[in-house]
């Protein structure tokens, strides 16, 4: 990331896919954050992860269950130990399940299991770290991932302006419902920590092939990850509380 430096990043859900990417890009960019902090439930089972961490020294591995209260606490101490008195600077919510289910398919243990990890964990995950990321933004000015900055990852398929008759997304109702309350979150958040400098946006990464994604998906995840990179770079007090994608478009709520 360009001057000023965002010196330390976390990301949830970094064994596969969109998170894995953005490890990969932050931990080779120049200048990178001194320290990548990549969380996912089964650290020791994430291969492509354990290589990059021997590959770059500023990636630290730490095991993470969103939804297990336990492991969020256990983690904020093992962050706070890493970062010390800067505190973090850049919480990035990535974790996430999908499962397929139209109108016809959907049931409430769907509903309610994807909106656990999908909303309700990646609030508990940032309020647990707050005390981090105040502590980060009392140490510079302005607003952005180089003071203190939380990342919600939303879709496009949230957007409820855009939801249009025979769409494939209309086959993911848990999912895109849940991605849809996310935004309210981020709303909130914003609203509720700009006094303490704290940004707060929805980003849409792209429609990619990973697992979640599946392979009708138009982009592979290391064609998205440069622009996301990029987005992050530029985040300003204006993009407070917005909906953007991976090039920095603003989408509709």
């Amino acid at each position: 990331m360009a001057q000023p430096r965002c010196r330390s990043v976390l990301i949830t859900g970094c064994s596969r896919g969109i998170g894995l990417g953005l490890v990969r890009g932050l931990a080779a960019a120049a200048p990178a954050p001194d320290f990548v902090l990549a969380t996912c439930r089964e650290p020791e089972k994430a291969q492509e992860l354990q290589q990059l961490s021997k590959q770059y020294s500023n990636i630290k591995l730490l095991q993470l269950d969103v939804v297990c209260e336990n492991s969020i606490k256990k983690v904020v101490k093992e962050v706070e130990e890493i970062v010390g008195d800067k505190g973090l600077n850049c919480l990035i919510n990535n974790a996430g399940i999908n499962v397929l289910a139209s109108l016809e398919e959907v049931t409430a243990e769907t509903m309610l299991t994807i909106y656990e990890t999908n909303t309700v964990a990646q609030l508990m995950v940032t309020k647990a770290f707050l005390p981090l990321l105040r502590k980060a933004a009392q140490l510079s000015t302005g607003m952005g991932c180089h003071r203190a900055a939380i990342i919600n990852m939303s879709s496009r398929s949230a957007s409820m302006q855009l939801v249009q008759a025979n769409e494939v997304f209309l086959k993911v109702y848990p999912y895109r419902i849940a991605k849809t309350a996310l935004n309210m979150i981020t709303r909130c958040l914003a609203a509720d920590l700009k006094s303490d400098g704290i940004l707060c946006i929805s980003l849409h990464p792209g429609w990619l092939q990973t697992d979640m994604g599946g392979n009708m998906a138009p982009m592979q995840v290391q064609d998205a990850i440069p622009g996301i990179l990029s987005v992050l770079d530029r985040l300003g007090e204006k993009e407070n509380g917005s909906f953007l994608d991976w090039q920095g478009e603003t989408l509709p709520w």
